[in-house]
């Protein structure tokens, strides 16, 4: 950035030094904190690498303008870095203000994101110290007014000029048109701003997190109710063999009856499948598993799908989908169950699998004992029952040793003998004299279907449907697809509520979005502080609507082809797979990098508003006041955001294991600052010269007191704040201005 805009190699080095120190400044942070080196902190620092270069940039090239104009360094770093430090100093406490309500954000979601958010803050808060301690000296040591100029400087000057005079007479010719003229601009830039919000978000669809590749997925086989464990092993072993064709899985574990429920049942097996690292293979674990699952489908006699497992750590054995519906008895639940596994298996719901714990197909046996016949033979009930639990159970009656090892003996009746419902009465029990009576003569046995389990939520009656996400379907999808067929099917009884995964996706949304409107009222209060005013606040706040337009396009517009076409021009080395994230979902992070950038984008309304009101203290119009500080802080604004979509190119263009969860905040960042600060520099000023309130000047003979500021150096007062001038009396005299409501 200030290389190409200051065309000089000592001024790129006078910001390169923040980076270094800012970053260490905040590592003494996170120790004091007691954080860790962990994925989000380090998530933090590479964009904190963007961010804490610019303040020292706006300082670097305020003394800069001033040097060039024939001031000393020395007196130039003292100059240039007073008349901006309060600028600087609005625009860090307004970015390190809006992490603020991330640091607090509930449940698990936020405990993760809070190490993130203080991460930057703290980095941000370290640079905005350095950019007004160490900038100016290194400023005034390593930079130097040059009467002459090589041929490129002169070549490039010409186009920087030519850019600023443009700029001058587009912003003049906007500035200076009529009330309703400029209000029938700000309303067509708004509205087609506000239009493109409530679009895009209509149409991008929303998730807890992206999919990561993890090198491992599993499946998840159920058998039918009432199987047994060597039927449900027989199939195993068949997806075992599925597996062991898959080039890219290196080793698999399979288990039947996994005991992740109890009872355990035996009619679930389960596979653990490790894939080769990223850089040896073609393919993401989640084309692996989609092309595995039609050959699992494959398989008659029992429902097998494989699973991807969840990206912010959740427990693997719950799938994503999990909707929670009551009803007072289980009769309706049992017909609400049935409709909506119906509506779920429609192609059009996204879901995969759907399956439900209410499961009322559980074969039983009901063994009634004819007590009076049974005592008129001399058979005690209790011996039945021992004598049915050990023949069709199994009973441990002893262990023996041989060659140092312990064995089991465990009585029970061979496998073919107890398959059918009969056999259970062709065994025999005995009576107090000895004899052997067949059970058949005792007992009558019925054959049903019973519940598996009867479950609660909140102490009511309860159901949970269960599902994966079809390829391309996200959980906002699924969930939003529930509720509406559950509206058609209970109407006003519906009672339904989210569990697990889909519990923490509501939740965290809800949170982010009561996040994002804490974000805003924190920088108006800051603002309001800062500048002593409630309008400055409100026109630097205008830019935000602007940036998340241009960000939630950038997400929307976002796929595999972009990351990699942009490293690709970049020269980066992509490796194998060529598969970049998709960033085009509204998640924890793409959230997370829309509440970050209303503090980046506030930053180029605070220069603008600042300069102009330091200009209209001088005794300026509006127009002239703002279109002067527009054309002064072009320059700092585009370095400022050149070098922040920078910081953040890397994260667009990341590839490899957790690139899916970095590409949001990139995409987002680097979306809303292009647009946001091509529309801000328009904006801000055709909104100052309406909204700007009058501002009341100090009486006479202190104003006579200051020394006067000269052109274009725009030293000494800044807006709503006390300051004594660089050549004030000894006795401390001071010039001063508020800003009239």
């Amino acid at each position: 950035g200030p290389g190409l805009f200051l065309r000089s190699i000592r001024s790129t080095l006078i910001p390169f030094v923040t980076i270094p120190v800012s970053l260490i400044g905040a590592f003494i942070f996170l120790y004091a904190l007691g954080f860790t080196i962990n994925i989000l902190t380090l998530l933090g620092i590479v964009l904190a690498i963007g961010l804490v270069v610019d303040d020292a940039i706006v300082v670097l090239e305020n003394i800069y303008r001033h040097i060039e104009d024939g001031m000393s360094p020395r007196k130039a770093a003292l100059v240039g870095s007073k008349e901006i430090s309060f600028a600087v100093i609005a625009m860090t406490v307004t970015l390190a203000a809006v992490f603020t309500p991330l640091a607090f954000i509930p449940g698990n979601t936020g405990k993760l994101f809070s190490e993130f958010a203080l991460t930057v803050a703290a980095a941000v808060l370290v640079s905005g110290f350095v950019a007004l301690t160490l900038t100016p000296m290194m400023c005034s040591k390593l930079l130097k007014h040059h009467a002459k100029h090589s041929a490129i400087y002169n070549f490039t000057e010409r186009f920087f000029v030519a850019m600023n005079n443009g700029y001058r007479r587009v912003l003049g010719k906007l500035v200076r048109r009529g009330v309703v003229g400029r209000l029938i601009f700000l309303g067509v830039m708004f509205g087609i701003a506000g239009f493109g919000i409530f679009t895009l978000l209509s149409m991008l669809k929303s998730e807890l997190s992206p999919q990561e590749d993890r090198s491992w997925f599993m499946t998840y086989t159920l058998a039918p109710e009432g199987s047994t464990f060597a039927y449900t092993n027989q199939y195993a072993l068949a997806i075992e063999k599925i597996l062991k064709d898959v080039p890219e899985i290196n080793t698999s574990f399979v288990v039947v009856a996994p005991g992740l429920e109890k009872p355990n049942p035996v009619n679930i097996a389960m596979s653990f499948n490790m894939v080769q690292p990223w850089s040896q293979r073609t393919k993401k674990t989640s084309q692996i598993s989609g092309e595995l699952f039609p050959k699992f489908m494959a398989l008659p006699g029992v429902l097998t799908f494989p699973i991807n497992p969840p990206s912010l750590g959740q427990s693997f054995r719950n799938l994503p989908v999990r909707y929670v519906f009551q009803a007072p008895t289980y009769e309706k639940l049992a017909e609400y169950n049935d409709k909506l596994i119906a509506k779920a298996r429609d192609p059009q719901s996204g879901l995969m699998n759907p399956d439900s714990d209410l499961k009322l197909n559980k074969p039983q046996l009901k063994v009634w004992v004819d007590r009076d016949k049974a005592a008129s033979m001399g058979v005690e009930v209790d011996e039945i029952g021992r004598t049915v639990e050990t023949m069709m159970g199994g009973r441990q009656v002893t262990r023996f040793q041989r060659d140092g090892k312990q064995h089991d003996v465990i009585v029970q009746l061979e496998d073919a003998e107890r398959a059918q419902p009969n056999d259970l009465t062709s065994i025999f029990v005995r009576t107090k004299d000895k004899q052997l009576v067949q059970l058949s003569n005792l007992v009558r046995v019925d054959e049903g279907v019973a519940a598996s389990s009867l479950n609660h939520y909140n102490r009511l009656r309860s159901a949970t449907i269960e599902a994966n996400l079809a390829p391309g379907a996200t959980l906002g999808q699924g969930l939003d697809y529930l509720d509406k067929a559950a509206t058609e099917i209970m109407g006003d009884a519906k009672l339904t509520a989210y569990d697990g995964i889909s519990r923490e996706f509501k939740e965290s949304s809800g949170a982010l979005v009561l996040t994002f409107a804490l974000a805003l009222v924190f920088i108006y209060l800051v603002l309001a502080a800062q500048f002593e005013s409630f309008t400055s606040p409100l026109i630097i706040m205008l830019t935000v609507p602007l940036a998340l337009a241009g960000a939630l396009f950038f997400l929307f517009w976002s796929n595999s082809k972009i990351p990699v076409t942009i490293g690709v021009l970049m020269g980066a080395d992509i490796p194998a797979p060529v598969v970049a994230s998709v960033g085009g979902t509204l998640n924890v992070y793409s959230q997370i990098g829309l509440v970050m950038l209303i503090g980046l984008i506030t930053k180029h309304g605070i220069l603008i508003v600042e300069f102009a009101n330091q200009l209209r203290e001088k005794g300026k119009d509006k127009a002239e006041a703002v279109i002067e500080a527009a054309t002064l802080r072009l320059r700092p604004i585009l370095m400022t955001t050149a070098a922040m979509v920078l910081g953040a190119l890397p994260l667009v263009t990341a590839s490899g294991a957790g690139a899916e969860s970095r590409s949001p905040i990139g995409v987002v960042i680097v979306g809303g600052l292009l647009v946001g600060t091509l529309l801000t520099l328009f904006v801000i000023p055709v909104a100052y010269t309406l909204l700007s309130g009058k501002l009341r000047h100090v009486d006479e003979d202190e104003a006579s007191s200051a020394v006067p500021i000269r052109e274009p150096a725009l030293a000494g007062v800044g807006h709503g704040r006390i300051e004594p001038s660089l050549a004030a009396p000894a006795e401390g005299r001071v010039s001063m201005r508020r800003e009239e409501m």
